[in-house]
């Protein structure tokens, strides 16, 4: 086997990941279609026609044979378990996507995904850097926080998997971030996991935005899969973040992460807390997430989710220039930011949806 300089390692693997995911969507497009297998319109649904939900596919195929390809295991030992981790999340993705898979089934198989990136694949948090007062914990209490954590990032990227091209953003926000943070920091083996996960949604994102032909939706599938790297990814930024001691450390790690990810993170519990204060079910389906706000504003999928990357890139920054004030005080003011904004995007739906049963334009 040919070992590559990192840095050509990089290249290799982001361009791998993007050729793979960009040629396969076509092909997948054409099975969907043949199979009927689609996203039909609905009272729930954002579209307007049948979309093939089967994007998550070439995804999964981009990220694993592009990592599989230049990521060695003496540079990530953990790495075969992120894989079969990935496998495992990609055929329970592949058969809700497929046919209806039983919520407490899906649950029982993203467990076992955390395990074995827990277990055999030694990933997981040992240390709460403070926050609270607590900064090393015992193994067990770092298993459950991080199944806990891989349920909440997954499913997170499940739910705000609603517009045209959203989950996907999002994801590439959070590879850039941590992957940047890897590479400037020395820790840029870790780099090539970002740069796969990267190269193969830009390549969805190709057909998922811009394309009228062959546009595809991720799906299930697409999703779990994004949310499981992006956790891995997590796990990693947080744990070299102990002690300082990187080229570039972090402070308040834990709240820069909340950051990274806070639209899915504080959409996803803002929408269980709108559905139980109703009497309904955290898990059961409706239209009101941020970016159907946005969308009752007027803009398009495309604006929406601009819109909404751009508020997350704000909060990163905010995370990153505040990071010296503690973990606690930085999440109560990012959490209160996002309440704040978020209240305010229901009143102006609520102003306009005044305005149009008046009759108003």
């Amino acid at each position: 086997m040919i070992n590559f300089p990192l840095e050509i390692s990089l290249l290799l693997t982001f361009v791998v990941s993007f050729i793979v995911t960009y040629l396969a969507i076509p092909s997948i497009v054409s099975v969907a279609r043949l199979k009927k297998i689609f996203d039909d319109p609905s009272h729930r649904r954002s579209h307007l026609k049948q979309i093939p939900t089967l994007g998550g596919v070439a995804i999964f195929a981009g990220f694993t044979l592009s990592a599989g390809a230049f990521v060695t295991y003496d540079l990530i030992p953990s790495f075969q378990y992120i894989l079969v981790s990935c496998i495992v999340i990609f055929f329970i993705g592949i058969k809700d996507d497929i046919q209806s898979l039983a919520p407490h089934k899906k649950l029982i198989g993203q467990i076992i995904a955390a395990l074995i990136l827990i277990m055999p694949g030694n990933l997981y948090f040992t240390n709460l850097h403070g926050f609270f007062d607590i900064y090393h914990i015992n193994p067990v209490s770092g298993l459950l926080l991080t199944v806990f954590v891989v349920i909440v990032i997954i499913n997170s990227f499940n739910l705000i998997d609603g517009i045209d091209g959203l989950a996907a953003s999002i994801g590439v926000l959070a590879s850039v971030f941590f992957g940047l943070w890897f590479f400037i920091s020395g820790n840029v083996e870790y780099c090539l996991i970002s740069v796969a996960l990267l190269g193969s949604l830009l390549g969805f994102l190709r057909f998922n935005l811009f394309s009228g032909k062959f546009k595809i939706f991720m799906g299930d599938t697409g999703s779990t899969i994004v949310g499981l790297i992006i956790l891995v990814q997590v796990v990693l930024f947080n744990e070299k973040n102990i002690g300082y001691t990187s080229a570039f450390p972090i402070k308040s790690a834990p709240a820069v992460s909340i950051a990274a990810l806070i639209i899915p993170l504080y959409d996803t519990l803002r929408v269980f807390i709108i559905r139980m204060s109703r009497g309904r079910s955290p898990f059961s389906a409706d239209k009101n997430h941020l970016h159907h706000c946005l969308l009752k504003l007027g803009f398009t999928h495309v604006q929406s989710t601009f819109i909404i990357v751009f508020a997350n890139i704000c909060f990163i920054t905010l995370a990153l220039f505040l990071q010296n004030i503690g973990i606690f005080w930085l999440v109560l003011i990012i959490m209160c930011i996002a309440t704040s904004l978020s209240l305010l995007l229901e009143y102006l739906v609520k102003k306009r949806n005044g305005r149009n049963s008046n009759g108003k334009p």
